[in-house]
């Protein structure tokens, strides 16, 4: 039998300790991170999933917005806004594609930007994609478009009838830039209807 506290916000933030170090260690933290481990936060915080039921999901972030994103997922949490399953980019491999085409939401990841030389900023720890597999990369290279995950093309029509579509305006998205993020959805060359970042100064 469920109780009262099974339906309560619960979050926590720690440090890189040597457990969570060896789980991460050549996958998304890997040998060439520029991002110093003291600069990080692991997360754990609840969430509800798409059972309507509430889970204890997990994020590594940047220190400096640990905080917010605590506070960003506490009113999520009291909007009781459905995020399908929430653990580390890790457990992947880090293979951000297999993540994302399994719906994963995820944080962290030192990598580049898909098709890119560029760093993410999710290899600084500010950024965050949610529901990645509803909420696709869209990008058009050399007039060709492509859709990331690939297993997310039905979702790139965004008048297409789906409950876990983030769109402007909507609770996801308010609750996000009330905080200081920016959506890639707003971006005007490609549209990443996933990915919430922050920029530094913006901390």
């Amino acid at each position: 039998m469920l109780n009262q506290s099974d339906f309560k916000f619960h979050s926590c933030i720690q440090g890189i300790d040597a457990n969570l170090y060896k789980r991460i260690h050549s996958k998304s933290y890997k040998e060439n991170c520029t991002m110093p481990l003291k600069n990080l936060r692991y997360i754990t915080l609840s969430h509800y999933g798409f059972d309507h039921c509430v889970h204890t999901g997990e994020l590594i972030v940047h220190a400096a917005i640990a905080q917010k994103i605590i506070c960003i997922f506490q009113e999520l949490f009291d909007a009781e806004y459905p995020i399908e399953k929430m653990i580390l980019v890790d457990d992947y491999d880090a293979d951000d594609i297999r993540s994302m085409s399994d719906n994963n939401s995820s944080a962290f990841n030192f990598r580049f930007i898909e098709g890119t030389t560029k760093l993410s900023n999710h290899s600084k720890g500010l950024a965050i994609d949610i529901n990645p597999l509803y909420n696709p990369y869209v990008r058009t290279v050399n007039g060709v478009v492509s859709i990331l995950p690939e297993n997310g093309s039905a979702y790139a029509n965004r008048s297409y009838p789906c409950p876990y579509y983030i769109h402007k305006n909507d609770i996801c998205y308010q609750i996000f830039l009330k905080y200081g993020f920016t959506w890639g959805g707003d971006w005007t060359i490609s549209k990443d209807y996933q990915h919430f970042e922050i920029e530094p100064s913006s901390q």
